[in-house]
């Protein structure tokens, strides 16, 4: 299960305990630069060969020789490049918000939103970026998190862990490494069962994005549309994201 930006293995915290109740088991880490044990410098150290090693090198040491995939966000868009270079190990792949890189870098080029609803992948770029976020308890990402219906003590938790020293400019590194890849991206097409969940609501991926990932898909697919619901799905609607992850898994 990998998070997104900029939250945190509590992302899953409700479909993590879902899930281990019934009988699955949940791995969810804090990402490379998240994760103060996993902190290496310099921008080319979180390029998307390295994000995707991770995720493979992870299941490795588990032993898990094949596995349910289950991204968001930045963590979907790993999903799915996982997903596309390692077919073999994937027994099915859910992502939440982030749509098919390939879908999502034609909506960039063809949908006069989404270059907007974007934006903020140019902006991190900006020198002081980091500093600019810290200010006031990230007060930034709190204001931001509490407009898209957060609760407070998950904000907490994930500003907890971004308030480590290094862990906010490392979050940053993954967008900085990957400038030149968002708007040319491609990805393989997904063999797997997969189950792609957008909120309609959704302030950073359109419609032609969302509607656009069934195109990349040759597997079983389910595209599901939570009406009202945002980008950060699993705090704002956690009891449809399980219904949904738990029929797709079972």
């Amino acid at each position: 299960m990998l998070h997104g930006f900029p939250q945190s293995r509590h992302t899953w915290r409700g479909q993590a305990a879902m899930l281990a109740e019934r009988g699955f088991r949940c791995v969810a880490p804090d990402q490379r630069g998240y994760s103060p044990g996993a902190r290496p410098a310099g921008t080319e150290a979180y390029g998307l060969d390295n994000l995707v090693g991770d995720g493979l090198a992870i299941m490795d040491t588990l032993g898990a020789e094949r596995f349910h995939l289950v991204g968001h966000d930045w963590g979907g868009h790993i999903a799915w490049t996982l997903a596309g270079r390692a077919p073999e190990r994937i027994k099915s792949l859910t992502v939440l918000s982030r749509p098919h890189p390939a879908a999502f870098a034609h909506a960039m080029k063809n949908d006069p939103d989404q270059p907007a609803r974007s934006g903020h992948h140019k902006w991190l770029l900006e020198p002081g970026t980091a500093a600019d976020l810290r200010k006031d308890d990230m007060a930034r990402f709190r204001a931001m998190f509490k407009a898209q219906g957060v609760p407070d003590e998950a904000a907490d938790r994930y500003v907890e862990v971004l308030s480590d020293p290094g862990a906010l400019e490392a979050a940053i590194d993954w967008y900085r490494a990957a400038a030149t890849t968002f708007r040319n991206a491609e990805a393989a097409r997904i063999g797997a069962p997969t189950l792609y969940v957008w909120g309609d609501a959704d302030t950073t991926v359109g419609r032609m994005a969302a509607e656009g990932v069934a195109a990349h898909i040759d597997g079983p697919y389910r595209f599901e549309v939570i009406p009202g619901a945002g980008h950060f799905l699993t705090d704002q609607v956690p009891a449809a994201v399980n219904a949904l992850l738990l029929d797709h898994l079972t």
